[in-house]
């Protein structure tokens, strides 16, 4: 990522979140440590922001509620030929008539594209993946209520009163931001409670990620391994991580990934 669209990037973080520490900033751009305190450093010395011990600060705090983690328009760019040979195995998963929840995210945003011939009854919180299916395809896509997250492109709310409670389905599929031997992590407790609500809701949870996020740490969780039906990643997961998974009972479907392949993805 170029240096100004870093700047760019953090200077909207620190907008929506008067202190942002370098941790944070690490894994929402994807750069080293080194880098975001250069970058930091940088934005301190042009009096855009204010450079404080492990972090930065607004000079002029806001108040408008934001999410933790790492934009989807960022995310989205990242990991691209992963996230797309996994949302094919997710999709093969499948069939017409089925009903399924899909969680708002930058991996299970890829199968968008590749529900456009099916006909199924879809409960989504993604925004942009509900647009999507409704100009190109033929599948009831269902909305719950709550307030759009511009940044990750998602509908939340903390209120358990909507449509989420009557949706039944036979899988949901989400995406984690990490992955250890204790279950799946989040980063922020509003997208957890709104994911748990989700996963309540279907027979079977099938988790989508790439194999990047066994090394991603959070300090929340959002359920256990043992929860877990199926886990599809990429052909880069390690085998000790592999293990992992087997101990808890979870089937493990491997996307085979070319790294010259063009996979067709959906557009905002």
């Amino acid at each position: 990522m170029h240096e100004r669209e870093r700047h760019r990037l953090i200077l909207r973080a620190v907008g929506e979140r008067p202190v942002v520490t370098v941790a944070q900033l690490v894994d929402m751009l994807d750069a080293s440590e080194a880098t975001i305190r250069r970058d930091i450093n940088a934005l301190d010395q042009d009096g855009k922001l204010r450079r404080i011990r492990g972090g930065a600060e607004a000079l002029h705090p806001v108040s408008n509620q934001s999410l933790l983690g790492r934009p989807f328009f960022v995310s989205k760019t990242m990991k691209v030929i992963q996230k797309s040979a996994i949302a094919a195995k997710a999709v093969e998963m499948c069939s017409a008539g089925d009903s399924i929840v899909i969680h708002g995210g930058s991996t299970t945003y890829q199968m968008a594209p590749l529900l456009k011939s099916r006909k199924m009854q879809i409960l989504t919180n993604s925004f942009l993946l509900a647009e999507f299916l409704i100009k190109h395809s033929e599948n009831n896509v269902v909305l719950p209520g709550g307030t759009i997250y511009r940044e990750q492109n998602i509908i939340l709310s903390p209120f358990e009163s909507d449509v989420i409670h009557n949706f039944y389905a036979s899988k949901a599929f989400v995406g984690a931001q990490g992955i250890n031997a204790m279950g799946l992590m989040e980063s922020d407790p509003l997208i957890i409670q709104s994911e748990q609500r989700l996963i309540e809701q279907a027979e079977k949870l099938v988790v989508m990620i790439d194999s990047s996020k066994f090394s991603q740490r959070s300090n929340m969780f959002l359920c256990r391994l043992d929860r877990i039906d199926t886990l599809i990643t990429d052909d880069g997961i390690r085998d000790e991580d592999r293990t992992m998974l087997d101990k808890a009972g979870v089937n493990v479907v491997i996307a085979e990934c070319e790294e010259d392949a063009t996979e067709e993805t959906a557009s905002a």
